[in-house]
């Protein structure tokens, strides 16, 4: 019997699966596709915090480091958020591909066993534990395990199976297409972000370098606001902003907006990642709280296989600590993704241009926030509280 089998080795998964290895656990890691890291289904961006937190960065991952990020209004106004000194960089932009197997492959070191193109049919309760019924190449056997972890992405098999979540209703979902665009002319110090109703429906359209004038050039809608497929918006961005390149790639998926879940876990079963809604509602991003998650769920493994108990009050240590660390900005960033789709693009470019040709030093939804209502006492009542 395994201490735990993980379902999916994405960024959660794998370092869910390597920290409760590292903490001496049975483990199995199971990914559905061939080749760990591909398709890849993401801009690839994280703040170099976020990943010095868990993994030890290594430039054989790293595609593109960037200082800063550029956003444009629909009247082209420009804020800018950088560090003051140019060439210190504060993100990254990865290849997956290589990082994603990068996290696999130090699960396995850890002791973790790792098996490819291998799917989770389900799995049913027993006197002990979970039986997890698998299938590989069209053979089927079942394994049995104290615990489940889920990181088997939106829409989770394991999540809706173990009744944690539901169907994502098409307001709480945002449909994505993104090409890999070579020979590109791009300042490749930034990443760069379009907003506008007409442009991009509850979303917004990307462009994060990934050094030798290439780039993931990327956009998200959401379906409940969009009158065409998120493809025909990418090619209409492409074509208006006069973007020359050749696309290399193409991919196309779906990230989950929801908000912070009242509950990731059941008797025996743990979410995490996008398979727990953990993506940012505001900005899509969502492998930074991946790896958190990951690391708690394998931590909280550990403490329940220790004290034998595997019961969903004991496991909501996990929601605890996930909750502590992060969701706390689901929760808010919920609210502030509810109140920017009620804007129209004349109010949008108004409130850039209150904050453009300002000193934005940090990366992030609350830097802009914080100067919007600093420039703008009015929105004080609207969400001031968010952030006091």
């Amino acid at each position: 019997m395994f201490d735990v089998v993980v379902v999916g080795a994405g960024p959660a998964g794998s370092m869910a699966a390597k920290t409760a290895a590292e903490k001496g656990l049975n483990v199995l890691l199971i990914e559905k596709r061939q080749e760990i890291g591909t398709p890849v289904r993401c801009a690839e961006g994280i703040s170099k915090e976020s990943l010095k937190r868990f993994v030890e960065i290594d430039k054989k991952w790293i595609a593109a480091e960037v200082i800063g990020a550029k956003i444009y209004t629909p009247d082209g106004t420009e804020v800018v958020m950088a560090e003051e000194m140019a060439g210190n960089e504060v993100g990254f932009v990865l290849e997956r591909k290589i990082f994603d197997r990068h996290l696999a492959r130090l699960a396995a070191k850890a002791g973790a066993e790792v098996v490819v193109k291998t799917t989770a049919l389900g799995f049913e309760r027993t006197q002990n534990g979970l039986r997890v019924k698998l299938r590989r190449l069209g053979e089927e056997w079942e394994v049995e395990t104290k615990l489940l972890i889920g990181a088997d992405g939106v829409e989770s098999k394991i999540g809706r199976m173990a009744g944690i979540i539901k169907t994502l209703k098409i307001s709480e979902i945002e449909s994505c297409a993104q090409y890999l665009m070579s020979g590109l002319d791009i300042d490749e110090n930034y990443t760069y972000f379009y907003l506008g109703n007409e442009l991009a429906p509850g979303g917004y359209a990307w462009i994060f370098p990934k050094g030798d004038r290439s780039a993931n050039v990327g956009i998200g809608v959401l379906p409940s606001l969009a009158k065409m497929a998120a493809k025909h918006y990418l090619d209409r961005f492409i074509e208006k902003a006069g973007i020359k390149g050749k696309i290399v790639e193409f991919v196309a998926g779906a990230v989950p907006v929801y908000g912070e879940i009242d509950t990731a876990v059941a008797d025996n079963i743990m979410l995490c990642g996008d398979a727990a809604y953990h993506s940012d509602p505001i900005t899509g991003g969502g492998i930074a709280n991946a790896l958190s998650a990951g690391y708690h769920a394998g931590l909280v493994a550990s403490e329940a296989v220790a004290r034998k108990d595997f019961s969903a009050s004991f496991l909501k240590r996990y929601d605890e600590l996930w909750k502590a660390d992060f969701g706390w900005k689901l929760r808010r960033n919920k609210k502030l993704q509810e109140f920017f789709l009620k804007l129209d693009d004349s109010t949008l470019n108004s409130l850039a241009k209150s904050i453009a040709g300002k000193n934005i030093k940090e990366m992030s939804v609350q830097a802009i926030i914080t100067e919007l209502l600093r420039n703008n006492p009015s929105l004080l009542g609207l969400f001031g509280e968010l952030f006091s």
